[in-house]
């Protein structure tokens, strides 16, 4: 199964300079969020495959203008082909009153709601977030940390992947890593556009 992964900036390969072909053996696609809800509207366009994303910190116009033809996992799991998508969006909270900011309390507690949803699906394979997890591709600045919830999920569920967005390639080589190990667990940086094989 080859999976595109999308957050952040919109590639002007998709979009800009869009051809069928481009999408060619997709069969899924995931977004990690900040992306213009148009942008996904436009892929779910051409794309025959199922788009799901979750919100980022900057997607407060997904209430007004939610992306067309996808699906919001955020606090919730879809199972698509029979690979089980958990979505968990925003990131750190760093700025009072924002909807898609949260404490690490908030993000435990988004997590704990889970908890049937987890169990009757026996765990995730994905685990599809806008912020990384602590420690793995994080900065220590607090727009940019992450969330100790996800090394608690990975470590509870082993899923292959965590795929998340937030930390661009523009903050630095140190920073910026496409793929990383977390114990039985690939973390995939999604900004732009990068295509993995589930």
């Amino acid at each position: 199964m080859r999976i595109l992964v999308l957050a952040d900036i919109e590639s002007k390969s998709l979009w800009d300079y869009f051809e069928q072909d481009k999408l060619e053996g997709i069969d899924l696609i995931l977004s990690a969020g900040d992306l213009k809800p148009e942008y996904l509207s436009f892929l779910a366009t051409f794309a025959k495959v199922p788009i799901l994303y979750v919100r980022g910190n900057h997607d407060d116009v997904y209430e007004k203008k939610p992306p067309e033809g996808c699906i919001c996992v955020d606090d919730d799991i879809c199972v698509v082909n029979g690979v089980r998508v958990l979505g968990l969006g925003g990131s750190m909270r760093y700025r009072p009153h924002e909807p898609y900011m949260h404490t690490e309390r908030q993000m435990a507690r988004r997590a704990r709601k889970l908890w049937w949803k987890l169990h009757r699906n026996k765990g995730f394979d994905i685990l599809l977030a806008h912020a990384p997890a602590r420690g793995v591709g994080d900065l220590e600045d607090i727009p940019h940390r992450g969330f100790e919830t996800f090394l608690a999920l990975m470590d509870r569920w082993h899923p292959k992947y965590l795929v998340y967005g937030h930390v661009h390639q523009e903050y630095g080589a140190m920073a910026f890593v496409r793929e990383r190990r977390y114990a039985d667990t690939t973390v995939v940086n999604a900004y732009k556009r990068y295509v993995i094989e589930y």
